[in-house]
């Protein structure tokens, strides 16, 4: 009752966590949390194995990882690009900072850039429409961004990756 390539220790903290819940049922929403932790997403077949670990129908994980944003079923890039797009981000030209960080990358919303360097997502309110338009880089919070900025950022992240630089 292994999902694919989960690592021990994960497997050690789901048993410890479990355990802190009256009924196993409540450890759901923590476990989909560990797994994704260590996978980078949910798999249908991690799903299948904690629904069997928290004895529940698969349906009652499933409707958790399609419930809540933060759960991702298909993997990422290295890194995650998070734009705001409420409306405040999109006032202050959020959409066109989304744009100049598809363009930069090559990549469409939620998809994988060549190479796997990022996904870029347009996501609901960051908490700081005063400094809009807002993104998030992994777990860093940028504010402000604009094109010139996205490309700033972008430009980061290739050098990061070892990848070539393209001209602006």
């Amino acid at each position: 009752m292994r999902p694919v390539n989960l690592a021990a220790h994960t497997l050690r903290e789901i048993d410890e966590v479990i355990t802190h819940y009256p009924q196993k049922r409540s450890a759901s929403l923590p476990l989909l949390h560990l797994v994704q932790a260590d996978q980078g997403h949910i798999s249908h077949e991690a799903i299948e194995w904690i629904a069997r670990k928290l004895e529940l129908q698969p349906i009652n994980i499933y409707e958790l990882v399609t419930f809540y944003p933060m759960f991702r079923q298909k993997p990422i890039g290295r890194r995650h690009i998070k734009v705001c797009r409420t409306l405040s981000c999109a006032i202050m030209g959020g959409y066109r900072t989304c744009a100049e960080f598809q363009r930069q990358f090559g990549a469409g919303l939620g998809e994988v850039s060549p190479g796997g360097d990022v996904t870029i997502e347009f996501v609901e309110c960051l908490a700081s429409c005063g400094t809009a338009p807002v993104v998030m880089i992994d777990d860093e919070l940028h504010e402000r961004v604009d094109a010139a900025r996205a490309r700033e950022l972008s430009e980061k992240i290739k050098a990061e990756a070892g990848a070539p630089a393209t001209s602006t």
